[in-house]
């Protein structure tokens, strides 16, 4: 991918522009239902808790190989968890920068409930929903579904995007290839207790943070 030839980003919300495992780490912990199995958890062990699927390369609160479906449900079911994950450092002002240099910019977040993860998103990039374009999609069957492949389409068809001008920035691995599948470019975030890709994407560009992508995409070093 030549960075030159990108002209609209689609940025992934979770583990990308807001910390998701900041949100779990405190649901464990402090949600009723947890909070006295996981007292005492530390920071590091969350991949203990959580064990990382290998295709999926993150965080996620389904993997939990007895209550996953549980914990998934209970956090969904309250507000206070659910939003509860804080932009990363230079989000809002990476974002900025961006739009000033012309780059059209949308969100495509996954979630079983668009309207609360509307609401969420709405509220946490208020300082640039101006040019930011919300969407989000309702995912189906845990990695296994076309949910974000079918949305990307759909948003090239509507904005009027050529793909081939676009890239996901995402930082879970079966995401990439919804990318790919769409005809967009991937780029992967690599946020805390994210796995190294497989051998057939290693060519993935991966960045620490949003600061990076918008140095790349640019040609400016920090």
């Amino acid at each position: 991918m030549n960075p030159a030839d990108i002209k609209n980003i689609f940025w992934d919300v979770d583990g990308v522009l807001a910390d998701l495992n900041h949100a779990y780490f405190h649901f464990l912990t402090g949600h009723p239902n947890y909070r006295d199995r996981y007292a005492g958890l530390k920071w590091e062990q969350l991949p203990e808790v959580l064990p990382i699927v290998p295709e999926y390369g993150a965080l996620e609160l389904k993997t939990h190989p007895e209550l996953g479906k549980e914990m998934d449900r209970d956090f969904c079911a309250d507000q206070d968890f659910f939003r509860n994950r804080p932009l990363y450092p230079k989000v809002i002002e990476t974002l900025k920068r961006l739009n000033a240099r012309g780059y059209r910019q949308f969100t495509m977040s996954a979630t079983f409930d668009v309207a609360a993860k509307t609401a969420y998103l709405n509220d946490i990039l208020a300082p640039v929903t101006d040019f930011l374009v919300i969407e989000c999609v309702r995912h189906g069957e845990f990695m296994h579904d076309t949910a974000k492949v079918d949305r990307l389409r759909e948003c090239y068809e509507k904005y009027a995007l050529d793909p081939g001008e676009t890239m996901l920035v995402d930082d879970r691995i079966y995401n990439q290839h919804a990318a790919i599948d769409s005809g967009a470019h991937p780029v992967r975030l690599r946020c805390e207790f994210t796995t190294d890709l497989p051998d057939e994407l290693a060519w993935i560009p991966e960045f620490g943070d949003v600061e990076a992508v918008a140095d790349w995409l640019l040609g400016e070093d920090r």
